[in-house]
């Protein structure tokens, strides 16, 4: 008699299991299936059924001013609060990895703050704190204040890879004579770089997404696309804001895709290496 042992109704709750995922799923994916294919109307208006497939409002996205900023804006911003978040939130994850480090569990409350606390409270405080600096309506205080709001995604993530690494890893290479920067260099980082790229692309994506504290923050040069197609919301709702969100989205995916390329070729070259050996 084999020792496997099969439970009743196991069959029917995995199926029930898979069934519940896939609606989870579809209730995620529904909202951008319903508005990314307007993107490709000829209409002047978001409805179904669509008439006929055009490109015409990506043009228009390219040929306006104010969209074409709008997207540079993004980029700029995006990728400049992405840095400091990353190494923000890095360098706070390896500082409370450890539990020897006074009130950690309050200090990593802290970093998680800007997850909780609403975004108008946020927005209000920096716009009183960045007159007093005289960064207000400058890119480098909305660099730092989309960077407050990813700082918890990157510490979430980096903190996640850091819990996973073996200390024994850490503490064969100390004892075979490597300094603390060295081990850092050789082990710890290799290994947490996954969470880091991780917490990178929730960071740009966080940041491409803001637009509550940028309306607080942010003055006209520096307005990003989430902000445009709020403002655009409000004056004229035409398929073009449907083009912009395609362009967010196909951003984000090939940010996830770098990122998935990435660990994939850490994992192979990883895996030669011990063959190798």
């Amino acid at each position: 008699m084999s020792g496997v042992s099969v439970r009743p109704g196991g069959a029917a709750f995995n199926a029930l299991r898979l069934a519940f995922a896939a609606l989870a799923v579809a209730f995620l994916l529904l909202p951008l299936v319903a508005i990314l294919p307007l993107a490709f109307t000829d209409s002047v208006f978001l409805v179904y059924p669509i008439s006929g497939p055009s490109m015409r409002w990506f043009g228009a996205l390219a040929e306006s001013q104010a969209w074409t900023r709008a997207i540079v804006n993004s980029l700029i911003i995006g990728t400049g609060a992405t840095i400091v978040a990353t190494v923000v939130g890095t360098l706070a994850a390896l500082g409370l990895r450890r539990e020897l480090v006074p009130f950690s569990g309050l200090l990593r409350s802290v970093f998680l703050l800007p997850m909780v606390v609403p975004a108008v409270v946020l927005g209000v405080g920096m716009q009183i704190l960045y007159a007093r600096m005289g960064l207000a309506s400058s890119y480098l205080g909305v660099i730092i204040a989309h960077a407050v709001l990813c700082v918890p995604f990157v510490l979430v993530n980096v903190a996640s890879s850091l819990a996973s690494i073996d200390p024994a890893l850490e503490r064969a290479a100390s004892s075979l004579g490597a300094s603390p920067v060295k081990v850092f260099q050789s082990v710890t980082l290799p290994l947490a770089m996954p969470g880091i790229l991780t917490g990178a692309v929730f960071a740009f994506a966080t940041s491409l997404d803001e637009v509550v504290i940028t309306l607080f923050v942010a003055g006209p040069n520096q307005t990003t696309l989430a902000r445009q197609m709020f403002s655009s919301l409000r004056e004229n709702i035409s398929p073009a804001i449907a083009a912009a969100a395609f362009i967010i989205m196909i951003l984000t995916f090939v940010l996830l895709l770098t990122v998935k390329g990435a660990s994939l070729y850490q994992a192979l070259r990883k895996r030669q290496r011990i063959e190798i050996g």
